[in-house]
């Protein structure tokens, strides 16, 4: 039985959110496991008639898609050919005109670099019903892989989220990485791990030491997740090797911690 046949979501009421003739939900697939979506992000799943869904999803989409769901993929990958945004905008929306129950299925959560914002801002231009469901982002999956804290008390209260991959198009400019040097917050570098060398003289330059802890994980709460704890010197030198992508990098003093959480789950492994 269809999970929406005998209800309506949540907030239609209060949303005006009409299901005729179709709507789209924008839904963070959260880091890759699975058992991470959200509830409300399955159920969208479970009723979606057309999912349109990205290269970090896939794991979530197979888990709870329904077979008869039509999928249709537009990834985007660094490096790789990829559909072009407002492509990718004009199928969501011709998807739901044509009256069906759409999917747009993101990996981590869709505004956190995710264009989520660009993809509201058209579908509500051009009158389709909408809404935004949220999703596990990829630095608190990564943290909680590596066992550091974001933020603890009596070493830092501010977290900031980057992106190593900056767009031309920003109309602030560069990203200021010596004053982030200074600001004493864990950073959480998205999309970083082809710059990373680039990323830590900016900050050496403005004053952070070489010696500062660093987490690289790359595939957060998957099967194949790998955790690497180095210092900002390493990645400095190029001396880390390679790190496959997905990854995010998090730096700051609150690092140091993730060694003494690291000897924990080997002891908990060795005496289960």
């Amino acid at each position: 039985m269809n999970p929406f046949d005998s209800c309506q979501y949540p907030d239609q009421e209060t949303s005006g959110m009409n299901r005729a003739p179709g709507s789209v939900s924008i839904v963070g697939a959260g880091p890759g496991d699975p058992g991470l979506i959200t509830v409300r992000g399955r159920d969208r799943l479970a009723a979606a008639e057309v999912v349109i869904y990205d290269d970090l999803a896939g794991g979530v989409l197979a888990a709870w898609c329904p077979p008869e769901c039509q999928r249709i993929y537009v990834g985007k990958r660094c490096g790789r050919i990829s559909a072009l945004q407002n492509r990718i905008t004009a199928l969501m929306v011709a998807e739901a005109r044509a009256g069906r129950r759409v999917v747009r299925l993101k990996g981590g959560d869709p505004f956190v670099f995710g264009r989520g914002g660009e993809e509201l801002a058209a579908l509500i231009r051009a009158g389709i019903p909408c809404e935004v469901v949220p999703g596990v982002t990829a630095a608190t999956a990564a943290a909680a892989a590596a066992g550091v804290p974001l933020t603890q008390r009596g070493i830092t209260s501010a977290v900031v989220f980057l992106t190593g991959h900056e767009s031309a198009e920003s109309p602030t400019g560069p990203i200021d990485w010596e004053a982030y040097a200074r600001l004493g917050a864990t950073l959480c570098l998205y999309m970083g791990t082809s710059n990373l060398g680039e990323v830590a003289r900016k900050l050496t330059a403005g004053g952070m030491a070489a010696g500062m802890p660093v987490a690289l994980v790359s595939r957060a709460s998957c099967a194949d997740q790998r955790v690497r704890l180095l210092r900002l010197g390493d990645l400095l030198r190029g001396t880390f090797g390679a790190f496959e992508a997905p990854g995010l990098a998090i730096i700051g003093e609150v690092a140091r911690v993730a060694s003494a959480a690291g000897e924990l789950a080997s002891l908990a492994a060795a005496n289960a």
